[in-house]
C-alpha cells in the first residue's frame, strides 16, 4: 500500500474513533487518534466524556514507548495550550519522539490555530496535513460551527410523506415511517447537544425527545422548547424566544430541530440551519399538515442551489437524505 492510501485507511480508523466521542465529548470537539508503527496499530484513543483525556493522550497511553518513531493518525490538529485538566497534546506527541503526524484540519481555536503544528515542525516531526479533510469536517460540524459562527450547528429533521406532509388534516402523524427510521432518528438524536420542538408540537404531542435505543439512553440531549409568547419552560426544558437564542445556550454545539411546521420554517427563514435530514415514507397523504410554512422565497430561482446531498440510503420502506447548506 502506498503512503497516500495508508494515511486514508489508518485516518478513516480514527474517524471511526471519533465516533465514539460524539455528545459525551462536549463541550470539547470529539477526535480519534492511532498510532501506528510498522504498519501495526499500536495504540488508539478518542476524546473522553466531558472532553479530557484527549485522544492523543489515550492514544499516548495505550502505545508507551512504541510510539517513539511511530506515524500518528489524528482527526484535529493536536492542541497547544495547558490546562488544568492537561497538558497540550503536542507537547505530549514531541515528548513521546513521534516521528510523523498526519492530521486533517487546523483546529480554529485561537488557543491552537496553527500553533500545534508549529510545535511538531520546531521538534522535527514530519507533519501532513489535509488528510480526509472533507469528512472531519462533518464529523466535526458542530464544534466548527459554534468555533467560527458562534453557534450551534442546527439539523432541521423532517419525517414526511411522498407529498411532503407530516400530519394528516387532524393532526395524527404516528407513524408516518417505520422502525428503522425511527431508529436512525434516535442515533441521530444521541448525536446531538440539544433537542427542540415548538410549544403547538409539545402541547399536542407531550413529545419526550429522549434516545430509545438500547445502550445509549444516556445519550438523550437537552430539550428546547421555542415559543414567541411563553414566559416560562416546563421542568427539564430551556425556553427560547426565537431560533437566534440557540447562540447563548452553554456548552451545546449541535441542535435538532424536530418540529413542526412553524418551528422549522423559522429556522429556515433565518438562515439557521446547516443540515437538512429527510425522512420520507411511501404514502401518499393528500390534504393534511405540510411540512414547512412560509420560508421567506419570493422567486423560484432563489430556491436553487441552497443545498447539496451527501447521504442517501435506505432505512426498510423509508428513504433517508441528507443535505448540507451550501
Amino acid at each position: 500500500m502506498n503512503r497516500n492510501g495508508a494515511d486514508n485507511r489508518y485516518m478513516g480508523a480514527s474517524l471511526a474513533l471519533a465516533e465514539r466521542g460524539i455528545g459525551p465529548a462536549s463541550p470539547n470537539p470529539s477526535v480519534g487518534c492511532v498510532i501506528v508503527r510498522h504498519g501495526i496499530i499500536v495504540g488508539r484513543g478518542w476524546t473522553q466524556p466531558g472532553g479530557r483525556p484527549h485522544a492523543e493522550a489515550m492514544a499516548l497511553a495505550e502505545a508507551g514507548e512504541k510510539s517513539r518513531g511511530a506515524t500518528v493518525y489524528v482527526t484535529l490538529e493536536p492542541c497547544a495550550h495547558d490546562s488544568k485538566r492537561g497538558p497540550a497534546c503536542s507537547a505530549l506527541l514531541v515528548e513521546a519522539g513521534v516521528a510523523r503526524v498526519v492530521a486533517t484540519l487546523t483546529d480554529p481555536d485561537p488557543r491552537t490555530a496553527g500553533q500545534g503544528f508549529a510545535r511538531l515542525r520546531a521538534a522535527g516531526i514530519d507533519v501532513t496535513e489535509g488528510v480526509r479533510a472533507d469528512d472531519a469536517r462533518r464529523q466535526l460540524g458542530g464544534f466548527l460551527t459554534r468555533t467560527l459562527k458562534g453557534r450551534p450547528q442546527v439539523t432541521l429533521k423532517l419525517a414526511t410523506s411522498l407529498d411532503g406532509q407530516i400530519a394528516l388534516r387532524d393532526g395524527s402523524s404516528r407513524w408516518i415511517t417505520g422502525e428503522r427510521a425511527r431508529a436512525h432518528a434516535h442515533l441521530e438524536r444521541a448525536r446531538h447537544d440539544a433537542i427542540l420542538v415548538g410549544r403547538l408540537t409539545y402541547e399536542r404531542d407531550a413529545p419526550k425527545l429522549d434516545v430509545r435505543l438500547s445502550g445509549l439512553e444516556q445519550r438523550s440531549p437537552k430539550r428546547l422548547l421555542l415559543s414567541a409568547h411563553s414566559h416560562s419552560a416546563p421542568d427539564g426544558w430551556t425556553l427560547l424566544s426565537r431560533p437566534e437564542d440557540i447562540a447563548r445556550l452553554d456548552h451545546v454545539q449541535s441542535v435538532l430541530v424536530e418540529g413542526g411546521a412553524w418551528v422549522a420554517a423559522a429556522f429556515l427563514k433565518a438562515g439557521l440551519v446547516d443540515r437538512l435530514l429527510l425522512y420520507r415514507a411511501p404514502i401518499l397523504l393528500g390534504i393534511g399538515k405540510a411540512a414547512l410554512g412560509e420560508i421567506g422565497l419570493d422567486r423560484l430561482d432563489d430556491a436553487h442551489g441552497r443545498w447539496r446531498m451527501t447521504d442517501a440510503r435506505q432505512l426498510g420502506k423509508d428513504r433517508m437524505e441528507l443535505y448540507e447548506a451550501v
